[in-house]
């Protein structure tokens, strides 16, 4: 094999290897295998891809068959972001709920927890936590993702987070870089823009960062967001200055960077993922998330060829991608290694929070989510079936569509007999708040009304609709599942700090008045 073969051949592995693709279905297609062979080094799961546990786990299986080191990464944060609990809703609270309680240990024992099942499962890097500072409660996309609205409280928690996952052999990867959490517009479908000064970057949104670098995260994802205090012309995910002037030189990152997905709009829109892509490596990303919503062979080739492309036409240094490469190799090394040490067991659901040797106590993420609870005012419990009124918002992109949420299910257990009706603002469109809150009241008939509500301060039309009901019925019961910006109002107000599965029991057993 001539020189000019043997390095055509290391640039295609090298292109390769930074890509951190998605896929359709629950099983390995065949086109992602033979990739593998070639020298992709990376997969991307979503909720489309897990079926249960024990699925999961002979999908990764496969996977490793081909490569006995691949990264296998998944977006689980817990809470409201899901894919292994994607159909049913997360058993552990998001980090909104455990920044609201602020214990550090907690926070730990639930990521390692949450670190015991994605190992179990095989897998092995994980897009996790978030590390912005939700400081404006408005953020569209960020919200209850965030432990808080406090640097100081947002960075302890960060670093707890990072130590209890990597403590079960899954790298984390803190997100959002340089800090999502001041913006008023979601980078699935728009550049976002943060006018701060550099002081404010330093003092408020960089301080989780170093926190978690200081902890050993083995990764950071780069935000789609830009921010002119650092550089005035390119979003994060695509600055020099920011990734390797930033995060490499100046705050001594020298893990694995990986790009928030490249098919955003943010992005995608204006760069398209091809060029994208290469100025992303440019920049000083090591890694490519692309997937999310482009998942087929084709895009891993029009990537994997624009990478090799660039290097040719000398827009890309040789050196640059072939580090990079490297970068992703050392962690999937790591991973290997930390999965035979950690020797993770089958973590279930029923896995208690009780030290070994006690009896059985309660999951650790059913014990967060209930001391995340907060409770304004009195009321009797309830021993009757309510009629609970769901004001349901568009999902986020990253929460998605697909996860339940709400206490209804939870309720039904305690109190059977309990009914549900969802109400969107599309049913406020139709008509006036205070005939859709008559409609409620009609639909509850005598019962006692729960209305559940998610980021009631971030939407009009579910506040109005509110106040209606309760100016119709007081002793309506509220219970807030998104961030508590609002007012408490209500007979009762109990805040969950998210809508997870776990919080909505937790929720349901206030009400209810028991434990179940």
């Amino acid at each position: 094999m001539s020189t000019l073969v043997r390095s055509a051949d290391t640039l295609t592995r090298d292109a390769l290897a930074v890509l951190q693709p998605g896929f359709l279905g629950t099983t390995a297609p065949d086109w992602l295998l033979r990739r593998i062979g070639e020298g992709l080094a990376s997969v991307g799961l979503f909720g489309r891809n897990v079926a249960s546990p024990e699925q999961l786990a002979a999908l990764t299986e496969r996977l490793r068959a081909e490569r006995d080191d691949i990264l296998v990464a998944i977006d689980e944060e817990g809470g409201d972001v899901t894919r292994l609990e994607v159909r049913h809703g997360s058993s552990f609270p998001g980090n909104h709920a455990l920044g609201a309680v602020d214990d550090l240990d907690l926070t730990r024992a639930v990521s390692e927890e949450l670190g015991r099942r994605l190992a179990a499962c095989g897998v092995t890097l994980d897009w996790a936590p978030s590390a912005d500072v939700n400081s404006n409660r408005h953020n569209p996309v960020i919200g209850v993702r965030s432990f808080g609205a406090e640097p100081e409280l947002v960075a302890r928690h960060t670093a707890a987070f990072v130590t209890g996952l990597q403590s079960a052999g899954v790298a984390a990867c803190v997100k959002h870089f340089p800090g999502h959490g001041d913006t008023a517009v979601d980078s699935h479908h728009a550049v976002p823009r943060i006018d701060v000064d550099l002081d404010t970057v330093h003092a408020r949104d960089l301080l989780p960062f170093r926190a978690a670098i200081a902890a050993g995260t083995k990764s950071v994802m780069s935000a789609h967001i830009l921010l002119p205090a650092l550089d005035p012309d390119r979003p994060a995910t695509l600055s020099r200055r920011i990734l390797t002037g930033l995060l490499r030189e100046e705050m001594g990152f020298d893990g694995l960077i990986v790009t928030d997905g490249m098919e955003m709009r943010a992005i995608g829109a204006k760069y398209g993922i091809e060029r994208g892509s290469v100025l992303a490596i440019a920049a000083g990303a090591d890694a490519i998330c692309v997937g999310g919503g482009l998942a087929d062979e084709g895009t891993v080739l029009r990537l994997r060829d624009a990478l090799v492309q660039a290097v040719r036409d000398g827009e890309l240094p040789e050196e640059r991608l072939a580090d990079a490469a490297t970068r992703v190799r050392a962690l999937a090394d790591w991973t290997l290694r930390a999965r035979a040490s950690a020797a993770p067991g089958t973590a279930s659901p029923e896995d208690t929070a009780s030290p070994q040797g006690t009896e059985p106590g309660p999951p650790v993420g059913l014990v967060a989510a209930r001391r995340a609870v907060r409770v304004t005012g009195t009321a009797e419990p309830l021993t009757t079936a309510p009629y609970v009124a769901a004001f349901t918002p568009v999902a986020n992109i990253a929460v998605g569509d697909e996860t339940p949420w709400g206490i209804a299910t939870e309720l039904e257990r305690l109190l059977p007999g309990t009914e549900t009706g969802s109400y969107s603002d599309a049913a406020v469109a139709d008509t006036d708040t205070a005939t859709l809150a008559a409609r409620v009241l009609a639909a509850a008939g005598g019962r006692t009304v729960v209305a559940v509500v998610r980021d009631a301060h971030r939407h009009p039309w579910m506040s109005d609709v509110l106040d209606a009901l309760l100016a119709a019925r007081p002793q309506t019961l509220v219970v807030e599942m998104g961030l508590n910006g609002a007012e408490p109002r209500g007979a009762l107000h109990i805040a969950t700090h998210g809508a997870a599965r776990v919080c909505g029991r937790a929720a349901a057993e206030v009400i209810a008045g028991r434990e179940e």
